[in-house]
C-alpha cells in the first residue's frame, strides 16, 4: 500500500494556501479527501485563521472576516458574555435592559458580544415572517443594532474604565460581509463595506480567550448535548451562543472541573426574528451569563434569566430592570 506524506501542520497550510481545495491536495498528497476537509477545520480551529476554499470559477467560498483569536489574560474580575441579540427596529428586550443593569452592577473588565447582534433577516436565504419584503431592511437592523450596541458601551464606560469590549463572529453578522462580497467585491476596501467599521468600538475576532482555559466563541458542536460536547471535546471551558438555550453544563476528569456555557439569547424566544420557527415549542431561553475568575481560574459560572416582563432573576432575587 502506497504511503502518503506526513505534512507538518506548516506545510499543510501553505499546501492549502496554494491550492484552496481538498480534491487538489488529494491529487497532490494522495491522501483522503474528507481527512484533509478535517486537518483545515482542525487547524482553523488550532491556529485561529482562515483556510479559504475556492469554488471552481476561483472565488472565495466564504467571505473573509476577522479570524483572528483575542487574548484577554484575567486573572481576577468578573467578564459578561450575551450573545444572539438578534436585535430588531423598535423592540427594547428585557433580557438586554437587564444586561445593562448588570454591567452598572458588577463593573466586568470585559464585555464580549458573543455573536449574531445582526440578524440579517433581508439578506438571510428565507424570510422570518414567511413573507419576502415584511422583514425590515438591513440599514433599518444595522441601525437599532448601533443603538443598542452603543446602550452597551455606555453603560461599560460609566461602570469601568477601559473595560475590554469583544465581538466574536456569529454565523449571521457573516451575512453582512458575504453579501457584499458577492455582489460589489470591488468596494471591498471602501469604508463601510464590513461589518466591523460600524462598530468601532469593538474588537472583532473568531475566539476569545479570557484565560488560558477559557475559550468564548459563537458556536461549537451542536444539538442538545453541545454545552457537554464542547468542553468534553475541547479539555477547555468552552462559553458558546448560537443554540439560544442558556444553560451551564459542569465536566469533570482527572483535571478537575470545566464548564460549557451556552449564553442563551437577548432577544424573546418567540420575537419576530424567530417567525420561521412557526410557533413550534422553542428550548430557548432569554438571558446571558457571568464569568468570574479567582486567581486565573473559573469559578462556577452564573446566568441572568427574563423572569418576567422588566424583571430578570439572579442569585433567588427577582429584580426590576425597566
Amino acid at each position: 500500500m502506497a504511503q502518503h506524506p506526513v505534512l507538518t501542520d506548516a506545510e499543510f497550510i501553505e499546501l492549502w494556501k496554494l491550492h484552496g481545495s481538498a480534491t487538489s491536495i488529494h491529487k497532490v498528497t494522495g491522501g483522503n479527501v474528507r481527512t484533509i476537509q478535517r486537518r483545515r477545520a482542525a487547524l482553523e480551529t488550532k491556529y485561529g485563521l482562515l483556510l479559504e476554499a475556492k469554488n471552481p470559477n476561483g472565488r472565495p467560498e466564504r467571505s473573509q472576516v476577522a479570524y483572528e483569536r483575542k487574548q484577554l489574560g484575567v486573572l481576577n474580575g468578573t467578564g459578561i458574555v450575551f450573545s444572539d441579540a438578534h436585535y430588531w427596529p423598535g423592540i427594547v428586550t428585557t433580557a438586554h435592559k437587564g444586561l445593562l443593569w448588570a454591567i452598572k452592577e458588577f463593573k466586568p473588565s470585559f464585555v464580549v458580544c458573543n455573536g449574531d447582534a445582526l440578524d440579517g433577516a433581508s439578506i438571510s436565504r428565507f424570510s422570518p415572517s414567511g413573507i419576502a419584503g415584511k422583514e425590515p431592511s438591513l440599514i433599518e437592523e444595522l441601525k437599532a443594532c448601533q443603538e443598542r450596541l452603543a446602550e452597551v458601551e455606555e453603560a461599560a464606560k460609566e461602570a469601568r474604565h477601559n473595560v475590554r469590549l469583544v465581538y466574536t463572529w456569529g454565523n449571521h453578522d457573516a451575512r453582512f460581509n458575504a453579501r457584499l462580497a458577492a455582489n460589489a467585491p470591488e468596494f471591498a476596501q471602501t469604508y463601510g463595506f464590513k461589518l466591523e467599521d460600524h462598530f468601532p468600538t469593538w474588537e472583532f475576532c473568531m475566539t476569545c480567550w479570557a484565560t488560558d482555559d477559557v475559550i468564548i466563541k459563537h458556536r461549537y458542536k451542536g444539538g442538545v448535548h453541545a454545552t457537554h460536547n464542547n468542553t468534553a471535546t475541547a479539555g477547555k471551558s468552552i462559553v458558546t451562543g448560537h443554540l439560544h438555550s442558556l444553560k451551564v453544563t459542569p465536566y469533570a476528569d482527572y483535571n478537575g472541573n470545566r464548564f460549557g456555557v451556552d449564553t442563551g439569547t437577548l432577544a424573546e424566544p418567540y420575537g419576530p426574528q424567530f417567525s420561521y420557527g412557526e410557533d413550534n415549542p422553542l428550548n430557548h431561553r432569554s438571558g446571558f451569563a457571568i464569568l468570574t475568575f479567582k486567581d486565573g481560574k473559573l469559578l462556577w459560572p452564573e446566568l441572568v434569566h427574563k423572569w418576567d416582563e422588566g424583571q430578570v432573576e439572579f442569585r433567588g432575587q427577582i429584580i426590576n430592570v425597566s
